[in-house]
């Protein structure tokens, strides 16, 4: 039997075809976001990507002689691949939840606004979180735990949450980008058959100076940031300790949840432990602020911070607001985000609208800075038209392996662009995995914090830009064959 037939498209797709969906989609989102504004995540955008699919499936089915079958078991592929995603998201919910009212983020948000200097708090927030994730390998686990605390703070600090968000995300996809324990890195580098270490050393070449041009950016932006003053400050902080028990000992939870992610426990493992750990914390700790979450009892009082949330009162409203948290059930509308865009990436594929737009990057790649400026647009094009940076990594990769060896550049190039586009720019797509968790966990939007992620913003154009200027690194050393 022919089993090509099963899978792929018998005719092949014209470029300008290919990109209808696509095209679509984005003018769609465009005047979603301009109608209900912050409410677009609520079901209107979901219902934009469900009627983007079904362009896709129309077109593959009419144009490309693709049979329904096929459709179907792409889209069960592509949910399948996000499972464990919407797991460890669920579970990000629970941790936000009890890490809040076991007091575990009031604590760190009460002693770092005593000890980060407000000028400094945005630079600070960057440096710290590409250390975290460096140390973890994910972004993901960065931003759940740490870069939660640091939005409280900087928003205690006077901060716009853009901003802070910027410094948190630049901070945490650099150290995801370069640590060997990324997931993302070593797709990469295994992607093109570059070796991890060879791989993280050329990154360098585009990473320092990326990262370096967004700290000082951060740091201008914290010098010229007027916010509120030392008594001010002591009056939030009075506030937060007469809301909780602040106290150093609850510290021991993120330790213990920092020595499992260096020990690689399995991401799902260490974040219900941790979230089983806050809740222990809380009934330790926090037994009156246990009891008002659901009017009394203490096991109603962890089960609602776990699955349904907080709204606790204080007389600060900044601190109202910063300590309500929305538990599981705050995820579920990202969760049927992804599963939609998941609907829409899978219809692209199976419908050969991604084999489409593949060519059209193929199409200009003639030499060394046009190759690396096309797998940059590939990687940021796939990231919004497949809504998944790993499918965008192995995507692009896989599409120009071949058009590297033919130029004579090496594979580590490729390698080096792909994480240049692919991997930073996902957190910048307002429908993609990576956009969708960020945008819920920190309580921003994407568009909101988009502006302010200098490192991901800066680093495709960094890529392109060291092409240009390139030394000897950017020539094979060995002949292809």
């Amino acid at each position: 039997m022919n089993r090509t037939s099963q899978t792929d498209p018998i005719r092949q797709l014209p470029i300008w075809l290919s990109l209808v969906p696509v095209l679509m989609l984005i003018a769609m989102i465009v005047v979603t976001i301009r109608t209900f504004g912050s409410d677009s995540l609520s079901g209107a955008i979901q219902v934009v990507l469900i009627a983007s699919s079904a362009v896709c499936c129309v077109i593959g089915m009419a144009y490309g002689k693709v049979r329904w079958k096929v459709f179907e078991r792409m889209i069960m592929e592509h949910v399948a691949s996000v499972s464990s995603a919407l797991i460890i998201l669920l579970l990000i919910g629970a941790l936000g939840g009890a890490w809040m009212v076991s007091g575990i983020v009031p604590t760190m948000i009460y002693y770092g606004v005593k000890i980060i200097h407000p000028d400094a708090f945005l630079v600070t927030t960057c440096i710290i979180s590409a250390v975290v994730s460096v140390m973890t390998g994910s972004s993901w686990t960065t931003i759940a735990t740490i870069g939660v605390a640091l939005m409280g703070i900087g928003k205690a600090l006077g901060f716009e949450e853009g901003w802070i968000a910027g410094a948190v995300i630049s901070g945490a996809y650099f150290g995801d980008k370069i640590s060997p324990l990324s997931d993302t890195t070593v797709l990469a580098s295994g992607a093109c058959g570059v070796n991890l270490f060879t791989h993280i050393r050329n990154m360098m070449v585009t990473t320092v100076p990326s990262m370096t041009v967004a700290l000082i950016i951060f740091l201008v932006a914290g010098l010229a940031n007027e916010g509120p003053g030392a008594a001010d400050l002591d009056a939030f902080r009075l506030s937060l300790a007469e809301r909780f028990d602040i106290s150093l000992w609850l510290m021991v939870v993120p330790l213990c949840t920092a020595v499992m992610i260096v020990k690689k426990v399995p991401a799902l493992v260490t974040l219900f432990a941790a979230s089983l750990m806050g809740i222990v914390a809380a009934l330790l700790c926090q037994q009156k602020v246990l009891g008002e979450v659901a009017g009394g009892g203490l096991f109603a009082g962890a089960m609602q911070s776990l699955y349904g949330g907080t709204a606790l009162e204080s007389p600060d409203a900044m601190l109202t607001e910063l300590i309500a948290t929305r538990g599981m059930a705050g995820m579920m509308p990202t969760i049927w985000l992804i599963l939609c865009a998941m609907c829409f990436g899978a219809t692209l594929t199976a419908g050969g609208m991604t084999a489409g737009i593949t060519r059209l990057f193929t199409k200009v790649s003639r030499g060394r800075v046009s190759a690396v400026a096309s797998t940059v647009t590939s990687g940021v094009v796939l990231n919004a038209s497949t809504s998944d940076q790993y499918i965008s990594i192995l995507l692009t990769s896989s599409v120009f392996r071949d058009i590297y060896d033919k130029l004579g550049l090496e594979r580590k190039l490729l390698s080096r662009a792909t994480e240049d586009s692919a991997t930073v720019t996902s957190v910048l797509i307002p429908w993609s995995t990576c956009g969708m968790v960020q945008s819920t966990v920190l309580g921003v939007a994407t568009l909101s914090y988009l502006p302010f992620c200098f490192f991901n913003l800066i680093s495709p154009f960094m890529s392109v830009v060291m092409a240009i200027f390139g030394g000897r690194w950017e020539k094979s050393s060995e002949k292809v064959g």
